[in-house]
C-alpha cells in the first residue's frame, strides 16, 4: 500500500505541474516524462533543501503571515527549473505565479485522489 501511495502522490504531482504549466506563461515542459522527473526532483529538492532555506528566512515568513512561503516555494521551482532538463522556467516571476497556482491545483488534486481512493 506504500508503493501504491508513492506513485500517486507522484502522480498527482506530475499533474499538478502540468496542469500549473498551461496555466502560468513561462512556465512549461517539453513532456509528461519532462514532468515526471521534475515532480520527483521537487519532491527531494522539497525533503533536503527547503527545511534549510525554510529556518533561514523564518523570521521573515513570520513577519509576513507566512505569505513569504511561495516565494521559498518559487525558489524550489526555479532550482528544480535548472536542474531538469525540458522543464522550464523563465524567471522569478513565472516561478511566483507557478507557486502560488500549484499550490492550489495540487491541493485541488491531491482531494480528489485521496477521496477516489
Amino acid at each position: 500500500m506504500l508503493i501504491v501511495n508513492f506513485l500517486l502522490t507522484w502522480l498527482v504531482a506530475a499533474l499538478s505541474l502540468l496542469l500549473t504549466a498551461y496555466i502560468v506563461p513561462g512556465f512549461a515542459f517539453d513532456s509528461f516524462g519532462t514532468a515526471a522527473i521534475a515532480a520527483l526532483i521537487l519532491g527531494l529538492v522539497n525533503a533536503f533543501v527547503r527545511p534549510v532555506l525554510f529556518i533561514l528566512t523564518l523570521p521573515l515568513t513570520l513577519v509576513t503571515l507566512g505569505l513569504f512561503l511561495f516565494v521559498v516555494n518559487a525558489l524550489m521551482l526555479w532550482l528544480v527549473g535548472f536542474l531538469v532538463p525540458g522543464f522550464i522556467v523563465a524567471g522569478f516571476v513565472p516561478a511566483l505565479l507557478a507557486s502560488v497556482v500549484l499550490t492550489f491545483v495540487s491541493t485541488f488534486l491531491g482531494f480528489f485522489a485521496r477521496n477516489t481512493i
